[in-house]
C-alpha cells in the first residue's frame, strides 16, 4: 500500500511539471499562411503574441494535454507541434504548425 501511494505520488508531481516552463523561449509556428511568434515566460507561466495589431500576454492555465495559456477572451492551445488560437470560445488562428 505504500509503495501504491509513493508511485501515485511521484506520478502526480511528474504530470504538474510541465505547468511551470523552466526557462523563457520564443517559439515560431506557421498557421496557414500567417506566421505567429508566441513568446513563453518561465518565471511568470505566460505567453505573450501581437494578434490582430493587439499584444496579448496569456496565465498559463490547466490543460488535460498539451499547454493551454488565457483570459476572458483568448485562448492559446499548443500540443507537441501543434497549436491554435480562439476568440471568445471561437478557433481564429488554426493550422498552426512549430517551425524552429
Amino acid at each position: 500500500m505504500k509503495k501504491m501511494m509513493i508511485t501515485g505520488m511521484a506520478l502526480m508531481l511528474g504530470g504538474c511539471s510541465y505547468l511551470l516552463p523552466q526557462k523563457s523561449q520564443i517559439l515560431h509556428y506557421q498557421c496557414g499562411t500567417t506566421p505567429l511568434t508566441v513568446s513563453l515566460n518561465g518565471a511568470d507561466s505566460t505567453a505573450s503574441f501581437l494578434l490582430d495589431g493587439q499584444q496579448l500576454t496569456l496565465k498559463q492555465q490547466l490543460a488535460a494535454s498539451g499547454a493551454k495559456y488565457g483570459d476572458d477572451k483568448y485562448t492559446f492551445w499548443s500540443q507537441g507541434q501543434n497549436a491554435f488560437v480562439e476568440r471568445n470560445g471561437k478557433v481564429v488562428m488554426s493550422d498552426c504548425t512549430l517551425v524552429n
